[in-house]
């Protein structure tokens, strides 16, 4: 072959490999950047809990993630204003502007739980926020032995020690005409078994008939721990559905006796 066909021949593909090698180096560059781009708005979720609420916010927003408190609960092992618990949880990946939802505890329950039978629902509301509480969940049963809007039923009772938070269910009396939204499931334990279905009586439920059970007789505490109280016969060791459930006049409630 002749110079004069070699050389052109060469230099064509001398431009072809200089042009390959200028779009490899490009791709490459453009999937290194959009790597980067992607992964570079990711971020760790921290480890929160037990750290203050300001203390936990601060580190969130370093990482430009945002800090919701969704609940707060009473609680005996984390002192208040601190983390309970959070989501999602710590070491997941989420993306920047990722909305982190976090308990915080307020501390051991220290305030006494006021009796608001018989109240009107607002002075109901106020009392309770008076001591720091709030209404929760509010249910309307057709009632016509109490004026509308009284407060016939509460979840949890009067004086109740180790609720788990700071609100408040209601069952609140509607005029005898009006269709019920639902019914507060009360909490019956500890209740003798007449008892609670008088409970369940006025508050327009129905129980199911009862189960009972044979329950074992606590150690005296000769090991060195402290003796437990008995059960106390014909008295309610288990409910379903839940105290606190939103239930309606359908709903069979079934109650274990103690025997």
């Amino acid at each position: 072959m002749s110079p004069e066909i070699v050389r052109p021949v060469v230099n064509f593909f001398r431009i072809a490999s200089v042009t390959l090698l200028v779009v490899t180096v490009g791709l490459l560059a453009a999937i290194t950047t959009m790597h980067f781009a992607i992964h570079g708005t990711e971020v760790q979720v921290p480890a929160l809990k037990g750290m203050t609420v300001a203390d936990a916010r601060s580190q969130a927003a370093g990482l430009g993630l945002n800090l919701d408190v969704d609940n707060r609960y009473y609680s005996s092992d984390v002192a208040a204003g601190h983390i309970l618990t959070q989501s999602p949880a710590p070491g997941s990946i989420v993306r920047r502007e990722w909305h982190v939802r976090v308990a915080e505890s307020l501390g051991a329950q220290q305030v006494d739980v006021p009796d608001t039978i018989g109240m009107n629902e607002r002075q109901a509301a106020l009392k309770l926020r008076l001591v720091g509480l709030t209404v929760g969940t509010t249910a309307h049963l057709p009632f016509a032995k109490a004026p509308e809007g009284t407060v016939l039923a509460q979840d949890p009772p009067a004086h109740a020690r180790g609720i788990d938070g700071p609100s408040i269910n209601l069952l609140v009396a509607a005029p005898p005409d009006a269709s019920a939204d639902g019914f507060l499931m009360p909490d019956l334990k500890g209740l003798t078994l007449e008892a609670a279905q008088a409970q369940l009586a006025h508050v327009g439920l129905t129980a199911a008939p009862p189960s009972f059970v044979d329950v074992a007789v606590p150690s005296v505490g000769a090991d060195g721990t402290a003796p437990k109280p008995p059960v106390v016969p014909n008295t309610v060791i288990l409910q379903q559905p839940a105290a606190g459930s939103r239930v309606d006049a359908s709903t069979p409630v079934k109650l274990t006796i103690a025997r």
